[in-house]
């Protein structure tokens, strides 16, 4: 499997097709959804803001990374020249999924909404693109603004961000219409290099608020006591069909189990509440002095033991200790008498559970094409929560 990402597009402009561009290596990043460098390149060649619309093809690679990898792209302004013919194809056939920011009239409808709410300077510089949203930095006087498209199942991110209500620890709700969010920019970097004294800080900082928050009732219900239910669906379609006889019958047993996990979690003493979602270093930001979270579209009401495991699928095994430590030290001081640890250990096989389910949400409400990006997660979970049972200590 490649490591390094070859891209290829398909430019057009509304309906025209300018022509195909590529293949061209992308060393600054191997990742499917970040089309900065594929934008950059396109926009350098023909003179013209360049914004990727969607995935259309991948060839090799895995995780959501490298291989070959071919778009469909937009350019926002004629181009003076052109490329290299490229057959059309179905690349203007309408799909019911299609995300709204993944063709030209989507696209520029948000754009030209985020240009009225903000006093934007320039062309957009898109970050990142794919099945879930869309991202651009737009220019602004002093600085920059991002748009964000979300897609209908994380419509729930600026709920959260307006109920959250602090600027020091999440980005601001500038302006919002159905489908799109224009937030404040979030200085410093993203944390997936961050050490152990950082990412403690996360953790801890995080667990604090959500102590506080509670949940608005716009959120997605995920609380535990529905995963039954959510399961036993799983289990009955396209994630329950990849499992073979073995995994069926383990699958079964977990089922029956699930109403004592979920009574043992209760005996634990934690709130429910307003949950990220996606807790993971790379959803945080620091700028030296100021450690903050972003990318709610996960945003639901659930259990707080979803966030403190999340890390652990993301750092190195000597970072994850001290981050485990630092949720259990944060939620026995708010709570006094509860048992986090032991939260902890029992929500395990429950969170890949949930993350099953909340990957076939993405599966059964995206197009054909980038499928690729989700396809066998909710199985793959599954087996992750029969392995978690195994190495688990039961409730007593």
């Amino acid at each position: 499997m490649s490591a390094l990402r070859t891209a290829s597009a398909v430019v057009t402009f509304g309906e025209e097709i300018i022509g195909e561009s590529g293949p061209f290596e992308t060393p600054e990043s191997a990742a499917w959804n970040n089309t900065a460098p594929v934008c950059e390149r396109l926009s350098a060649l023909l003179g013209v803001p360049v914004v990727v619309l969607r995935l259309l093809e991948v060839s090799g690679g895995g995780f959501a990374r490298g291989g070959r990898v071919r778009y469909h792209a937009e350019a926002l302004e004629r181009p003076r020249s052109r490329l290299s013919p490229a057959a059309a194809g179905d690349l203007f056939e309408p799909h019911p999924l299609r995300s709204r920011w993944a063709t030209s009239a989507g696209l520029r409808e948000g754009l030209e909404w985020a240009s009225s709410v903000a006093e934007v300077t320039g062309p957009p510089r898109q970050a990142k693109t794919w099945n879930l949203g869309a991202v651009f930095r737009l220019p602004v006087e002093g600085g920059s603004v991002w748009l964000k498209g979300s897609a209908p199942f994380g419509a729930a991110e600026p709920d959260a961000l307006e109920w959250i209500g602090d600027p020091s620890l999440t980005p601001v709700v500038l302006a919002r219409r159905p489908g799109w969010t224009v937030l404040s920019h979030l200085p410093g970097e993203d944390c997936w290099e961050a050490g152990p004294g950082l990412l403690d800080a996360l953790v801890r900082r995080w667990a604090e608020a959500a102590g506080r928050l509670g949940a608005p009732a716009s959120l997605p219900d995920r609380r535990p006591a529905r995963l039954p239910a959510l399961f036993a669906g799983l289990l009955d379609g396209e994630a329950g069909r990849s499992l073979d006889a073995a995994e069926t019958e383990a699958a079964g047993r977990l089922l029956d189990a699930l109403p004592r996990l979920i009574s043992g979690l209760e005996a634990c003493g934690l709130p429910e509440g307003l949950v990220h979602g996606d807790f993971h270093p790379g959803n945080c930001r620091s700028d030296g002095t100021r450690t903050t979270v972003l990318d709610f579209a996960d945003a639901h009401h659930g259990h707080p033991a979803l966030d403190g495991l999340r890390p652990a699928t993301f750092v190195a095994p000597d970072l994850w200790e001290p981050c485990r430590s630092a949720w259990i030290s944060t939620w026995s001081r708010a709570v006094p008498g509860s048992d986090p640890a032991r939260a902890l250990e029992l929500f395990r096989p429950l969170a890949h559970l949930s993350y099953a389910h909340r990957y076939q949400e993405f599966l059964d409400a995206i197009e054909p094409s980038e499928r690729i990006y989700h396809e066998g997660d909710p199985a793959e979970e599954i087996r992750e929560a029969l392995q978690a049972v195994k190495t688990s200590r039961p409730p007593t």
